[in-house]
């Protein structure tokens, strides 16, 4: 015998906001079967916690990667924190913010120094932004920062980073500017969203109100080229005002065009 189906229209009591859900992903207006979500919204729910879930343990496909910024002709450095496990990076944050002795070594036999942009890129809490979202980016902000005639390090590849460990990363290669690309904390409606740290006169010890960030970086939330087009804006004034972080500010002014294009980025349940 089939089972019932419990969320059927005369079951559900939809929500009298429902309408908003046009303007979010977020779980607004989910309506209601009795005193609980219908299953469907509960179902959906499951999947996404699963989604994050896979999202923070599931390890980089580094030679895949790899393969990604060659493809785009993007030269990289493969480098390690001091974490041994991905178990042991959520347990110690602090091992993830400095480079392994054999990755200091390395850095420094390269002699990249040096340049006015490192490049850093850590998996952070979601591999699959990293996997995702860094390759389009690096890729639609490699001309602009060419444009502006500024020295660039290969792709800094660290495994099992923080956002910290750009701070040792910039020192080393005597940079003007460290920009670290790193998986951010996975969120229930955004497992693969990328954030971008920027930290001028990089040095181990620098605490975040030193940084700028620009965060949700994908498809679905702002744009690789918006993304991009913003990072440049941040390093042309960091290297204006020798500063970056709480005293540096975006000032930018939207256009319509850009107003379209964020518009456009909304995944189609919120677009209605």
């Amino acid at each position: 015998m089939p089972l019932p189906n419990h969320d059927s229209d005369a079951i559900v009591t939809p929500a009298p906001w429902d309408r908003l859900r046009q303007f979010t992903a977020a779980r607004v207006a989910l309506g209601q079967a009795g005193v609980s979500l219908p299953t469907a919204a509960h179902l959906r729910f499951t999947l996404d916690h699963a989604k994050a879930r896979d999202a923070v343990h599931h390890p980089l496909d580094t030679p895949r990667f790899l393969d990604d910024l060659a493809r785009e002709g993007i030269a990289a450095l493969p480098l390690a924190s001091r974490v041994r496990d991905r178990r042991e990076y959520l347990a110690r944050p602090d091992l993830g913010r400095r480079l392994s002795e054999a990755g200091a070594t390395t850095l420094r036999q390269a002699n990249l120094a040096p340049v006015d942009l490192a490049l850093v890129v850590a998996d952070g809490l979601s591999s699959f932004a990293v996997q995702r979202q860094a390759v389009p980016l690096l890729t639609a902000f490699s001309p602009l920062a060419e444009a502006r005639g500024l020295r660039r390090s290969p792709v800094i590849l660290v495994e099992g980073g923080r956002v910290a460990v750009g701070d040792e990363v910039g020192q080393i290669l005597g940079a003007r500017i460290v920009i670290v690309l790193i998986g951010e904390r996975p969120g229930l409606s955004s497992p693969d969203s990328l954030g971008v740290y920027l930290t001028y006169a990089p040095k181990p010890g620098l605490t975040d109100e030193r940084r700028n960030c620009i965060s949700n970086i994908r498809p679905q939330g702002l744009p690789h080229d918006r993304a991009a087009r913003t990072l440049d804006y941040l390093v042309a004034k960091s290297l204006a005002l020798g500063l970056s972080g709480v005293d540096l500010k975006d000032e930018q002014q939207l256009t319509e065009g850009d107003r379209q294009e964020l518009a456009g980025s909304c995944p189609p349940q919120a677009r209605g």
